[in-house]
């Protein structure tokens, strides 16, 4: 084969590789956690919920409510809001709901899960929270979780699928 030769068969054979056919590392996934809690209970759901995230390899930020803000929505590929039942099954009013109600036109086609533990009744807060939240057009990762009291094992074992699924 002589030298015009050989280019010719290397340009044929280079042509069969096409560069735009190399594909991009995937993006770390960034989740934000944001929670309120009172006794502790729905802060251990919290933390659980963070580790499934980063356990799927997610880049998570564990906040509470009174560090988050609507301007930290744009921030998050997915978010996961937690709160216990409240008086007569509602948000935690003084913190919590505030916060939310402000995020809420943001929510649009976000990404979400919602989860939080309770005392007594019969989990009609989180109804009515999923309710608001798919007329806010949040579309749910996974199902709301709720746990009664301080979570169990499998308490947390669905917290940590709850955060994997966020991924």
């Amino acid at each position: 084969m002589n030298i015009g030769d050989s280019r010719r068969h290397f340009h044929t054979e280079i042509s069969k590789y096409k560069i735009h056919d190399y594909k991009e590392e995937p993006t770390m996934s960034k989740v934000a956690v944001v929670y309120w809690s009172g006794t502790g209970n729905t802060a251990l759901m919290a933390q659980a919920v963070a580790e499934g995230a980063k356990a799927k390899g997610a880049e998570c930020d564990l906040l509470t409510s009174a560090e988050f803000t609507v301007d930290m929505v744009d921030n998050y590929d997915a978010i996961a809001f937690g709160c216990p039942a409240m008086g007569a099954e509602v948000l935690e009013e003084s913190e919590f709901e505030p916060m939310f109600a402000e995020c809420e036109p943001a929510l649009n086609g976000k990404k979400i899960a919602i989860f939080g533990s309770y005392g007594w009744g019969s989990g009609e807060w989180m109804d009515t929270w999923e309710a608001q939240c798919q007329a806010d057009g949040a579309v749910f990762a996974a199902a709301p979780l709720i746990c009664h009291e301080t979570p169990d094992e499998a308490g947390l074992a669905d917290c940590t699928a709850l955060g994997e699924a966020l991924v």
